[in-house]
């Protein structure tokens, strides 16, 4: 079973071995539902699973109790490590929502131009998305995501489908 990074420990918090973490999902709410998640071994990259005691909200981060870890001299190693949950515990999407990591790798074709290129990344700026695509006869393209640029999305074929207007290729 695949996992999906979540976030990541970027310090402690207290002395009562509290994890501040850098979120890397939309949905704060989804760590309240989590019973469990894995830590990565940042050498091994090994991942351990972990309890999760209790979940806080702070300033914008989340603040991460593992059961078995009451104070911050047990928790210090845990610091710049990644998040996980398995693939399985991810929540359901509405219609024409997909995962960012679902859509990188797509093989993005227009009707006019043919084949653009791969998605490599998705910007996320403010409440729009913007796809980067990289192909070898367009180099790098930005495409909006949004329903007029973005036609078809089939992830069991491994393709998108978009519709160009003028001035968007390089």
């Amino acid at each position: 079973m695949g996992k999906i990074l979540i976030g990541e420990i970027i310090n402690v918090h207290g002395i009562k071995g509290g994890l501040k973490v850098r979120h890397l999902t939309d949905d704060l709410e989804r760590f309240y539902d989590l019973d469990d998640l894995y830590i990565e071994d940042p050498k091994t990259k090994e991942m351990q699973l972990f309890q999760i005691e209790r979940v806080q909200l702070h300033k914008g981060f989340i603040i991460l109790y593992l059961k078995g870890y009451g104070n911050i001299n047990e928790v210090e190693h845990f610091k710049n490590r990644h998040l996980y949950i398995d693939k399985s515990q991810r929540k359901t999407l509405e219609e024409d929502t997909y995962f960012i990591q679902d859509l990188i790798g797509l093989e993005v074709e227009s009707e006019k131009e043919g084949s653009l290129g791969v998605l490599e990344d998705v910007i996320q700026a403010g409440p729009s998305e913007v796809y980067v695509v990289r192909g070898e006869e367009y180099g790098e393209i930005m495409i909006p995501a949004a329903k007029e640029f973005i036609k078809e999305v089939d992830l069991e074929k491994g393709k998108m489908k978009v519709e160009l207007i003028e001035g968007m290729l390089p």
